[in-house]
Formats: C-alpha cells, sequence, structure tokens
C-alpha cells in the first residue's frame, strides 16, 4: 500500500525512480509523484493523479538531472486522489520535500497547532503535516534536518516510512520507519531506497532493513549511518538479497495473476522441499523443532490474518484441530487488535501475513507478545516485519507474488499450515506414523497433481464467457470447501467487480437460498469426503429452485455430475488437502470472468497489495 523509491549518486535518477515506480505498481496506488534535488541544490517537484506513466507524459518537458530523488505512489487514506494530496509535499518555505507510507493518527491536532503559528496547507493529507511539522522545528530550534525529524517523529502517533530532501544538500536523502517498511541498497558510492526490495534488485544485492524507530542518513561517498529516536547510532546488518529480475517479469503472461496461477506446481514443491523427506514419512518444520515443549504443552492456538490469509488461517483451525487436538481460534486481525483478547502464557498465535508487513497483524503481534503468548509467524516475504517480530516461524517460499489478487501465497500458507499440523499432531502423539506417511506421500504428489487441475485452463475459459453476465454468485462448501469457497468469492470480487459470497452450504437455508434464481449462479465445492453426500443434498436444493450450477468435483464422481449444468473433475486426495486442489480452478474461474469484462487482473481498483495502514 504506497509506495517509496529514493536514489542518491551518479546514475540517472529519474529514471531509477520511474522504474522503481513502475516496480511498485502492483502495491495499489492512485496517484505518483517525485522530488529531484539538482546538484546546484535546486528542489523540483512533479507529481500527478492516476498511473505512472500519467506522471512520466507530465514530466516530459521538466527539467529532470538530478543527483538525489525521492519517489512515491499514493494510495489514498486523508484527501480525494488529486494532484495536490499526491506525494511528495513541499514544507512551507519549499526547502524541504517529504514522501511518507502511512497514518499520522495524531495529525489533527498538529495540524491545528502548526496553523496557530502562521502554517498554511495546500493539501488535505497527513503527511504534509509532517513535512511542516519538520520544517517548524528546524527553524524554531536552529537544529540539522536529522535532528528535525528526530523531534518530529518524537511527536508524532502513528505509522510511517518517510524520506526526505533538503534544499542545498545535493547528495543526502533522510529516511525512517515505525510499522511500514523500509529497504536501502548499497552499492559503489551510491545509496537505494524502497519500500520493499523490488525497485533495487537490478542494482545491488547488499540490502538493509531499516528497523522500527530508526533514521537513516544515506549521503553520496559516506557510509550509511543509522540513528535510533533516542539519538543513538544503531548496528547495520547487511543482508543478502534473494530476489532475481526474472521473478519481477511476466514471462509470456499476459498477467502475473495468470503467471502465478500456473507457478504453483513449482511453488508448492518449494514450499515442501527439505520439510516433507524420507518418501513422506517425515515432516520437518525448523520452527516447531526448535520449540517443541511450546507446542505439546500449548493450551490453545489462536491464528490471526486478514483477507485470503485470513481463509487460509480458517484451514488451519480445521487441519490444527483434527490431527493436533488442539482448540483454535481464527481471528480478522484488525478485530483482534480492539476485542480485549484473553491471552494466556501457553497460548499460541499464529499470525499470517504475505506480505509479512500488514499493518493489522504486526499490531494483533504485539499484543499478543504484551500478553505473554508465543507467537509464530508464517510469512513468504524474507526480512519482512512479521519474521523480525515473532518467536519462531516459516516462510512459504512461493517467490514474489505481483497480483493483487492472492493466488500462489494462499496455496503456498495452505500448504504450511498442512505440515504445521502434522508435526505438532506427530509431536503430541495425536497422529500416528502411519497416518504420517500417508499424508505425506499425497503431499509429495501434490505439485504433479496441481499441474494436472491447471489442465482444465481452456475448459475454464470457455465456462467464464457464459457467466460473465452475473452480478451475483453464490460459492457453498462444507468442511474444509467451507473456507476455500470464501477464498474463491474473494477472489471473483476483488478482480472482476461482482459481488460473491461464500457460506457453508447446509447455511444457506438459513437465508441466502432466499436469493437463488436462473440469474444467480451457484459455485459448489463438492470433491469426495465425508460431508458428500451432504453436500448432494445441497446441490439439489439450489436445482430445485431454479439456480444454476457450476461444480467442482472429484474425477468419477456420478451424482452431482448428473445435476450440476456445469462439473469441473479434479484429482482426489486425502480430504486434508483438497483445499490445495480444489483451489486452483476457482481461481481460473475468476480470472477469466474478470478478463471477459476487460478488468484490469493484475492492479484491481481501490486495493493494494501489501496493507501497511490500518
Amino acid at each position: 500500500m504506497c509506495g517509496i523509491v529514493g536514489y542518491v549518486g551518479d546514475r540517472n535518477v529519474y529514471d531509477i525512480l520511474i522504474k522503481g515506480l513502475h516496480r511498485l505498481e502492483y502495491r495499489g496506488y492512485d496517484s505518483a509523484g517525485v522530488a529531484l534535488e539538482t546538484p546546484e541544490g535546486k528542489l523540483n517537484i512533479y507529481k500527478a493523479r492516476g498511473k505512472v506513466s500519467n506522471l512520466e507524459d507530465f514530466c516530459k518537458d521538466k527539467d529532470l538531472h538530478a543527483s538525489a530523488g525521492i519517489a512515491h505512489t499514493r494510495w489514498a487514506t486523508h484527501g480525494e486522489p488529486s494532484d495536490n494530496n499526491a506525494h511528495p509535499h513541499y514544507s512551507q518555505d519549499g526547502r524541504l520535500a517529504l514522501v511518507h507510507n502511512g497514518t499520522i493518527e495524531n495529525y489533527k491536532v498538529l495540524k491545528d497547532a502548526l496553523i496557530e503559528h502562521g502554517c498554511e496547507f495546500k493539501s488535505e493529507t497527513d503527511t504534509e503535516v509532517l513535512v511542516q511539522l519538520i520544517e517548524y522545528i528546524k527553524i524554531t530550534n536552529k537544529c540539522s534536518l536529522i535532528d528535525a525529524v528526530r523531534e518530529a517523529l518524537n511527536q508524532v502517533q502513528g505509522a510511517y516510512a518517510i524520506a526526505v530532501l533538503e534544499k542545498d544538500h545535493p547528495h543526502e536523502i533522510i529516511a525512517a520507519r515505525k510499522s511500514s517498511p523500509l529497504v536501502i541498497g548499497i552499492g559503489k558510492d551510491e545509496f537505494f531506497l524502497a519500500s520493499d526490495a523490488t525497485p533495487i534488485v537490478e542494482y545491488t544485492k547488499e540490502v538493509v532493513y531499516v528497523k522500527d524507530g530508526e533514521i537513516a542518513v544515506m549521503r553520496k561517498g559516506e557510509g550509511l549511518k543509522l540513528l535510533t529516536l533516542d539519538n543513538v547510532e544503531a548496528q547495520i546488518d547487511v543482508a543478502e538479497l534473494q530476489l532475481s529480475i526474472s521473478q519481477l517479469e511476466k514471462g509470456g503472461y499476459p498477467h502475473f495473476m495468470l503467471k502465478e496461477i500456473f507457478q504453483q506446481p513449482e511453488t508448492l514443491l518449494d514450499c515442501i522441499r527439505g520439510r516433507v523427506v524420507d518418501g513422506g514419512k517425515t515432516i520437518k518444520l525448523n520452527g516447531v523443532e526448535d520449540n517443541q515443549e511450546v507446542f505439546k504443552n500449548a493450551r490453545r492456538i489462536i491464528i490471526v490474518a486478514c483477507g485470503t490469509s485470513w481463509h487460509a488461517g480458517l484451514l488451519g483451525k480445521y487441519l490444527i484441530q483434527e490431527m493436533c487436538n488442539i482448540p483454535v481460534e481464527v481471528e480478522y486481525a484488525s478485530e483482534f487488535r480492539y476485542n480485549h483478547p484473553v491471552l494466556f502464557d501457553d497460548d499460541i498465535v499464529i499470525a499470517i501475513s504475505q506480505s509479512g508487513e500488514t499493518a493489522d497483524t504486526l499490531e494483533a503481534i504485539k499484543i499478543a507478545k504484551r500478553h505473554g503468548a508465543f507467537v509464530y509467524g508464517i510469512s513468504n516475504v524474507v526480512g519482512s516485519s512479521i519474521p523480525r517480530e515473532t518467536d519462531s516461524g516459516t516462510y512459504i517460499h512461493v517467490g514474489p507474488e505481483i497480483g493483487v489478487a492472492s493466488t500462489k501465497a494462499f496455496t503456498g500458507q495452505v500448504m504450511v499450515l498442512t505440515m504445521l499440523a502434522m508435526c505438532v499432531g506427530r509431536l503430541r502423539g495425536v497422529l500416528s506414523e502411519e497416518k504420517v506417511e500417508e499424508i505425506g506421500k499425497c503431499i509429495l504428489e501434490v505439485p504433479e497433481l496441481v499441474k494436472k487441475v491447471l489442465e482444465l485452463n481452456k475448459d475454464i475459459e470457455r465456462l467464464s464467457a457464459i457467466y460473465t453476465y452475473a452480478k451475483n454468485f453464490l460459492y457453498l462448501g462444507r468442511g474444509y470447501s467451507y473456507p476455500t469457497a470464501l477464498e474463491g468469492a474473494l477472489k471473483l470480487k476483488e478482480i472482476s467487480y461482482i459481488h460473491a459470497e461464500g457460506y457453508p452450504a447446509a447455511e444457506m437455508k438459513h437465508g441466502p437460498i432466499a436469493l437463488i434464481d436462473a440469474e444467480m449462479p451457484s459455485v459448489i465445492i463438492a470433491p469426495y469426503d465425508h460431508l458428500y453426500e451432504k453436500i448432494v443434498n445441497n446441490v439439489q436444493q439450489v436445482k430445485a429452485r431454479g439456480g444454476s450450477i457450476i461444480a467442482i468435483v472429484s474425477e468419477g464422481d456420478n451424482e452431482i455430475s448428473k445435476i450440476a449444468d456445469h462439473v469441473l473433475e479434479v484429482p482426489r486426495v486425502p480430504e486434508c488437502l483438497t483445499p490445495l486442489i480444489t483451489s486452483i480452478p476457482l481461481q481460473l474461474l475468476s480470472y477469466y470472468i474478470a478478463i471477459n469484462k476487460g478488468k484490469d487482473v493484475d492492479m484491481p481498483r481501490n486495493l493494494a497489495k501489501s496493507v501497511t495502514v490500518e
């Protein structure tokens, strides 16, 4: 959500910033801008509403030479999308330019105080308040920019990642973070700055992940300097970037989303590599093995997550309760923060986030740790905040996910939760060695089975054309297929803007059945499992009311296939693994319906890939 790019050095600053903004487009945004400082100390800001391409058009006849620069893609929080509200923002005297991700919660109090001191504001944003505050402190205290930034950040409440330029300091960028990510790339006599590593990867492999409460000083020709808000020099930990340019390109696919759907055989293989061993007899997760006593003695597990990760968490509940006999609660992280959670020191909190930067999930982690709970993270992005904030955890290792609508990260999360449940179940003596081997062997087959499901691609493409007209969809499932139904409905509404609702199939008759008619299709996930006969009855109830049915069934199905209007057959797997198989057709169906409606599937309106604000 929002994106920051910065550069100081001898390369073409503008080109690096614009390329970086394009790399960050997947995060979701509604305007873009750049601030360029010339070697002579002149500070220019150019910005435009809409796409980065609009900014490029606006800049064609502008002075673009620079020795340092910062750039931003904005996702509106305070004030509508507009040129005025776009970042960067000048301070009142035009000597400072600032970009900001996050939300300043006490901006109104600060703004009122600054107005009393004569400050005039040109935007509706909380960000302009911050740059005006920094300038006011700098002038009033007659101090350096770094001291003014430090003092200002000690006064603000909320989340931020910022980058600041100062007129007449043409080779310097000041940056800082709290609860919003920033990474610095280190080159030869140059620095790169970004919200995540995607704009940096082609220039350097040496990166520093800025920690909460740290301020970075980047000056050309000098070493990186990190300070705390208390003005204490902080340790610099240089990491090697595990990312390649090829992972950030479409690779011949028309969209990142389709590429990522088709990557799942490989990403699932990467997810289980080295973890499902001995032909499936052994499941190894270091995060569990290193904390055996914690998992053995856990009274309860609470899963916190948002969006797609929450759906994975629901599946985690089913898996853990079945395999480990531990009670599990699943909470939206945004609600967990405010519902007065009751936690004990023998509870385990599992936090799930693709980006590892989800603001609500990070706050839930902090609450859990304050209550003394053990916190386990499941994330995709190495070096992100959640892996650093948690006591232990597991990476899903599915590679960068660029499409806003999560696909391969969802199956990666479900796979990790499956392995975690098996590890803990065996550890607690609930799951036998024979059962572990039975499921483990099937897990090893899942990547090839997903390849087989992807062969339905053309059938689903044709099928989607029939249902592009629909204004509403109902997704139904039971047991493990209920969270899968929720995820399928979310995918459709995210990228096609069709209203879709996921529901437990048995609950349909307690309300949603009133909606069913010939104009409202139902997608029913009905693999062959212990609830199969039950869901056959639900399918018949929909059909009796004139509803159109798309059914996802196991190969060889001979009951639902006689009732449904359209059937997609998938391979049979153990019940606990069905979501890994049945979610694939749902992803493809959503993709093709959205394409038929002419939607931008990689960057759907109003959405952001990494939600770093509340």
